[in-house]
């Protein structure tokens, strides 16, 4: 890494099956949309000679964002994995949408992968959410190395990005975020900006030249040395700040050389042990050239710096009943331990499932048990059955090339395991294993959908389950109250795909209509009413008198009945009849057609007949009693109050409560967190924070997160109460 001149493409061709766990390098891509994450990995494939030119493979097809989805949305949805192998070395790599609404399948990513790739743009430097991802990383320990694209653009300059850097992702050690190259530049151009060329290696002293399409080495010109010998001790004594061997800093500043072999090693070192997170450039090859610049340096940092999938730790896993077990770290010959860390569907093989296999082996046609728990508050019921495996394969673009097996450490795809979802684990049948699921942000935008016609409706509700199944960051709601089928998603793009997957996948078209929150009802004072349900036709008559009195309760206590009947003048077998009228109108509703609640209902008194009293007659009458009170009495409508904790930079911290002030929030206080972010707790009407997720996102520019629950009903404002009866007539 650094040290090394070879210009050979790698092994060209297909990437197969590892047969150990040292021979693989996971590796996940994370970046802003539009840094160049996806254009980086084809050149890397290009590179590595998986692709014959940039981004395609033999039949034509794009490597990574192939769907036609994300053609139409111009941008990566949806985790990509790209296989390569160079150096001997099976490269996974792993493309992750940059834009935050598809933030699940990055986390993905995170999970599937041993150390990350970050790219920057030169040209759009290090955004908020970006820090936020680098500092989720370090709380993992996971290796990171940072990649600068788009040199090319006008007044990039590589040397003041890897300063950026050095401030947004050093910490209190910004000496361990440094570059192993400097870039060359060549003739400026005619707008003055001078190309980048080739790079300079600070360790070898070599200059790799780029500018043919192929990797050329030669020694620095006379003026490249003093930049050159500027960055190279600094870079030594990063290094050196970092090494294991405690003496080797005393030996530097003493004069004493340190060899090359000796620094490149305690440097992969560093960069594995997540301490050290060196910075490269990039930059895909030109038209008709083999090679894009930084590719090779890149490749070599992957298969020399980054650990192998034994250097992370087993994972917990469970008995599906909880019992506590311990694996090897990541032995094949272990008991097998598999994730699905991504779920897909293509219209001629069904259901595709990838998988990160941490420990055993994963072979064809192999029967193993589907484990999946802890996800029932997104619509995903638990499950325990045996599947068995069908095809084994790896990816590459819209190919899937198959394999025997896949070993502790490497990803590959199975086929049309029918009841496996996204998160769940794939385990020995005999030996039933449980991992538990990894963080996933709550999906905190509704989209309320109705089938578009009678054949949509038959299909919709096998697509929603799809749906959901694939994509644990979306969750399905039928509410009971409103009687709406909602989907909950990450946002607007998100709800796109989500609408766009549904219609092109599953055959479902559906219409968006507006979202309703749960509203309830309650009397604002006492009342009294009287029902009345006398039929006499001829035959069996329907005879039933109830006098009742109705009076508001404190918030949370629902509906509570009392029998103060005296003297038989109702019987005591229609009494239960009486309450079950009355309950029954509440949870229709009195006014707008929300349900009743925190009331208490007295039944005083009634008459019957000996004859033509019954029981459907006295719940008849006990709606009626409670309709008339309703219509003499003041009703307060209520709504949902959501308690929302908000974590935001301290830059926005004014902006964020203005906001939530705007949306009738009360503020109940604020609390100081690591990092410059303040949590902000309030009380909020859920009426007013639909779109919350999209708004608050616009606000603080991505990089705020908010967490909602339900607080309690209470009376909704007059003038918002009257709005809300005026929509409901008009929609009526």
């Amino acid at each position: 890494m650094g040290d090394k001149a070879h210009t050979h493409p790698g092994a060209a061709g297909r990437a197969t099956a590892a047969d150990h766990p040292t021979s693989v390098r996971n590796v996940v891509l994370v970046g802003h949309s539009g840094s160049g994450k996806t254009t980086l990995v084809e050149a890397l494939a290009l590179t590595a000679g998986a692709v014959n030119r940039a981004g395609r493979v033999e039949d034509g097809g794009c490597v990574s964002d192939y769907d036609d989805m994300e053609h139409r949305q111009q941008r990566s949805v949806q985790l990509s994995l790209v296989p390569v192998e160079w150096d001997g070395i099976k490269i996974n790599l792993l493309d992750t949408p940059g834009y935050a609404d598809f933030v699940g399948e990055l986390r993905a990513g995170l999970r599937a992968a041993d150390a990350a790739l970050f790219v920057v743009s030169a040209a759009d430097g290090v955004d908020g959410s970006t820090r936020m991802l680098w500092e989720e990383c370090a709380a993992v320990g996971m290796p990171r190395a940072i990649v600068i694209t788009h040199l090319e653009a006008a007044r990039a300059d590589f040397e003041e990005m890897t300063r950026i850097c050095a401030e947004a992702f050093g910490g209190d050690d910004p000496d361990a975020v440094l570059p192993l190259y400097l870039p060359l530049h060549g003739p400026p151009a005619p707008d003055g900006h001078a190309p980048v060329t080739g790079l300079v290696g600070l360790l070898s002293r070599k200059l790799f030249d780029y500018a043919s399409g192929e990797r050329v080495a030669s020694e620095p010109g006379e003026a490249d040395l003093p930049q050159l010998d500027e960055a190279r001790s600094l870079l030594i004594e990063g290094i050196i700040s970092e090494s294991e061997d405690e003496t080797l800093m005393e030996r530097y500043l003493g004069g004493e050389p340190v060899d090359v072999k000796t620094l490149v090693e305690d440097l992969e070192r560093a960069v594995a042990r997540g301490v050290f997170f060196p910075v490269l450039a990039a930059a895909p090859a030109a038209d008709g050239a083999r090679q894009g610049l930084g590719t090779v340096e890149l490749l070599e940092l992957i298969t020399r710096g980054f650990p192998t999938p034994l250097e992370r730790a087993a994972p917990r896993v469970t008995t599906p009943e909880g019992t506590g077990r311990e694996l090897r770290m990541c032995d094949p010959e272990e008991s097998l331990v598999a994730e699905v860390v991504k779920t897909s569907s293509d219209p001629y093989v069904g259901r595709i499932s990838m998988v990160r296999v941490f420990s055993g082996t994963l072979r064809a046609d192999q029967t193993v048990h589907v484990s999946g728990h802890g996800l029932t508050d997104r619509g995903h019921e638990d499950h325990d059955v045996d599947e068995r495996i069908g095809a084994l394969s790896t990816p590459f673009g819209k190919q899937q090339r198959p394999v025997t097996h896949v070993i502790a450490g490497d990803l590959g795809c199975v086929a049309k395991l029918t009841r496996a979802e996204t998160g769940d684990t794939l385990s020995a049948k005999e030996d039933p294993l449980l991992m538990a699921p990894w963080e996933m942000p709550d999906p905190l935008l509704p989209l309320a959908i109705e089938a578009h016609s009678k054949p949509d409706e038959d299909k919709l509700s096998q697509g929603l389950a799809r749906l959901v199944a694939e994509d644990p960051t979306m969750r399905l709601e039928h509410n009971q109250d409103t009687h709406q089928v909602v989907l909950w998603c990450l946002g607007e793009a998100h709800a796109d795909v989500a609408l766009e997957r549904l219609r092109s996948r599953y055959g479902v078209q559906v219409d968006v209509v507006p979202h309703r929150v749960s509203l309830r009802e309650t009397f604002g004072d006492r009342a009294a009413g009287r029902g009345r349900h006398v039929k006499q036709s001829g035959g069996h008559g329907q005879y039933a008198i109830c006098e009742i009195e109705v009076e508001p309760l404190p918030g949370g206590s629902g509906i509570e009945f009392v029998d103060k009947v005296v003297g038989g003048a109702v019987p005591r077998q229609f009494i239960p009849s009486v309450e079950k009228g009355v309950r029954t109108q509440a949870a229709k509703g009195v006014a707008a057609g929300h349900p009743l609640i925190d009331v208490r209902i007295t039944l005083l008194d009634g008459k019957a007949h000996s004859v033509d009293s019954s029981d459907a007659a006295f719940q008849t009458a006990g709606a009626l009693a409670l309709r008339e009170a309703a219509s003499e009495a003041r009703i307060h409508l209520l709504e949902p109050v959501a308690e929302v904790s908000v974590l935001v930079g301290d830059d926005y911290v004014g902006a964020v409560m203005s906001d939530l002030s705007g949306r009738r929030g009360k503020v109940l206080g604020t609390e100081q967190t690591s990092g410059g972010r303040t949590l902000i707790r309030a009380e909020v009407p859920e009426i007013e924070i639909g779109r919350y997720a999209v708004d608050l996102r616009s606000l603080s520019h991505g990089t705020a997160r908010f967490d909602r629950r339900y607080a309690r009903h209470e009376p909704m404002p007059a003038q918002v109460a009257d709005r809300m009866r005026e929509e409901v007539r008009a929609a009526s």
